[in-house]
């Protein structure tokens, strides 16, 4: 269980508070809205209202003690970014801010962010590659070279096992595991042979996936 500071209690942000809850982080939120904090509150652990840009406020929450602090407010990016800085400036251990466009995630990583989430971006990219191919079931983007997808398993693999097909060999990916029925086994060995009633989940670079499954 982490202590986690949440800034902006916007939809994005009431979203990743209804997370942190199901996994059983302890949850400060705090916004400029009493709407917006009273909605929170069924998932986080204390709230207030107050402003973020004021370095007394922050100071008062005691930064240092929270294990990730996140940067969530929407409509405002000088907002964004001001919180973002005064966070590291008062002992934050991490914190991790939300962009819109590219040009604010270099600016939040220049001014103190660790790491910057792009909801939109990453959204549209994974709902371009999810619904423009048939065979494909889901993916996880790993960096901006790597990814785990959930494939159909190929017709001409079918049949046959994961050793035969030697795909790490033939095309620089792995097999970590395979779903049946909704239920996902990881015990996969070169014995494993593949059906056309399961999915695979495969992980490599996007090149050598896009050429193994022809997406």
């Amino acid at each position: 269980m982490k202590n986690v500071l949440l800034i902006g209690a916007g939809r994005f942000g009431r979203h990743i508070a209804m997370q942190l809850s199901q996994l059983g982080h302890q949850v400060m939120a705090v916004d400029t809205n009493e709407e917006r904090i009273n909605d929170v509150l069924p998932f986080v652990t204390n709230a207030q209202i107050g402003d973020s840009t004021n370095a007394e406020f922050l100071r008062s929450l005691g930064i240092g003690n929270f294990d990730v602090c996140f940067v969530t407010i929407s409509g405002s990016f000088q907002n964004s970014l001001e919180t973002t800085s005064l966070l590291k400036e008062l002992g934050a251990k991490c914190v991790v801010s939300r962009a819109e466009r590219d040009v604010q995630a270099k600016f939040l990583l220049r001014n103190g962010a660790d790491n910057v989430v792009y909801p939109e971006k990453q959204m549209a990219k994974w709902a371009a590659i999810r619904f423009t191919a048939d065979h494909i079931f889901d993916y996880i983007e790993i960096d901006e070279q790597h990814a785990i997808f959930e494939v159909q398993v190929p017709e001409a693999w079918i049949g046959k096992s994961v050793g035969e097909l030697n795909v790490r060999r033939k095309f620089g990916i792995n097999i970590l595991g395979i779903k049946r029925a909704g239920k996902t086994d990881v015990f996969v060995t070169p014995d494993t042979i593949l059906s056309d009633d399961i999915t695979i989940l495969a992980l490599g670079e996007y090149k050598a996936l896009q050429k193994c499954f022809r997406i």
